[in-house]
Formats: C-alpha cells, sequence, structure tokens
C-alpha cells in the first residue's frame, strides 16, 4: 500500500527523506508537474525509475539553492555565473558536473547533468534537509501523458512506489530544458 501525505504535513519532509533513505521511490508535486524521485547516488532506485517509465538514459535532479550547484559544475569560473543566471523554477539546465555528484547512470555525454530549482517550498524544503541530489522525471510512462492526478497516480503506480506527497492536481507542463555546451545555450525542449 503506497503511503499518502499531504506536502503541507509538518511530516511530510521527514517521511519522504526516511523512504529516499531506504532507497524507495517517491512522486512529489514541483511547481510544473508531479515527479518521481529518489536518491540520485542509489543506482538500484534508478533502475527502479526507469523500469517504472520504461526508458533509460538521463535524469534531473532537484536542489535547492544556487549555491549547491556552484560547487557541482565542472566549468571555468568565469562560466559560472552565466550558467547560474539562467536557473529559475521553470528552466532545467543541463551542464557539465564534477563526477560523485550522481550516479554516473543518470548523467549525459561530458558528465552532464539536468538540474532545476523548483519554485514549490515542499521541493526546497525536502532538497535542503536530504544530503543527496533527488532525482525529478514527469510521472508517466514514456509516450505517454505526465499524470497530473495523485488518484490516477496511485491507480497507475501504487505497486511500484513507496510514498505519494499530495498537492491536488496539478496541470502545468514540463520545464524548458536548456543545454549548456562550448559556452553557449542549446534550447531541447
Amino acid at each position: 500500500m503506497v503511503q499518502r501525505i499531504h506536502h503541507k504535513d509538518s511530516k511530510a519532509v521527514k517521511v519522504a527523506c526516511k523512504v529516499l533513505e531506504k532507497g524507495g521511490i517517491i512522486v512529489y508535486p514541483t511547481d510544473t508537474l508531479y515527479g518521481f524521485g529518489c536518491d540520485a547516488k542509489n543506482i538500484n532506485s534508478i533502475k527502479k525509475i526507469n523500469r517504472l517509465k520504461k526508458r533509460t538514459g538521463p535524469l534531473t535532479v532537484i536542489t535547492s539553492s544556487k549555491l549547491k550547484i556552484k560547487n557541482w559544475l565542472n566549468v571555468k569560473d568565469s562560466e559560472t555565473t552565466k550558467i547560474l543566471k539562467m536557473l529559475n523554477g521553470g528552466t532545467t539546465i543541463v551542464v557539465p558536473v564534477h563526477n560523485n555528484i550522481v550516479s554516473n547512470n543518470i548523467c549525459g555525454p561530458n558528465n552532464s547533468l539536468g538540474i532545476r530549482i523548483p519554485n514549490h517550498i515542499f521541493c526546497k524544503t525536502l532538497s535542503e534537509e536530504y544530503n543527496n541530489p533527488i532525482t525529478s522525471t514527469s510521472v508517466n510512462r514514456t509516450n505517454q501523458p505526465s499524470m497530473i492526478d495523485p488518484a490516477l497516480i496511485i491507480k497507475e503506480f501504487s505497486n511500484d512506489i513507496d510514498l505519494i506527497i499530495e498537492d491536488g492536481i496539478i496541470s502545468g507542463t514540463g520545464s524548458e530544458i536548456k543545454l549548456y555546451q562550448n559556452g553557449k545555450w542549446t534550447k531541447l525542449r
């Protein structure tokens, strides 16, 4: 049985952290859509999400601050400010990062990583409290529409997730994705 808790419940972040620490999968609200989350360093959890989505490949992570990201970046110091300026709630940036920030299984070419700072209080608090980066990918099977209703998410994924953090129906769209490569930005989505 999937555990359910509302994002405003005072225990929501602690419950989510415990699930992540044990290698579990959570579904949580962001400012755009619901996301599948796991510890971005836990290869077994990452494999679970890939099986759920019926895909493999890079995954995005969420974080709470530009300060954390600054320490992850594997770019010239002169490029850091340019990169950090691009971050806002609705944008995911794909940038080169140092080794061991996350599992290599979720990085793209040249050790690039999708990073986002969602404008949702639950995401910010969870990212501050949890020691490792947390994955964020839309709740759906690949090539299917993103799921926006917690009741339908539970119906579809109840055997595959450990916790859902509820925030009602979220009818947003996926974040804009921008790739930083060789000093230039390319819009991917």
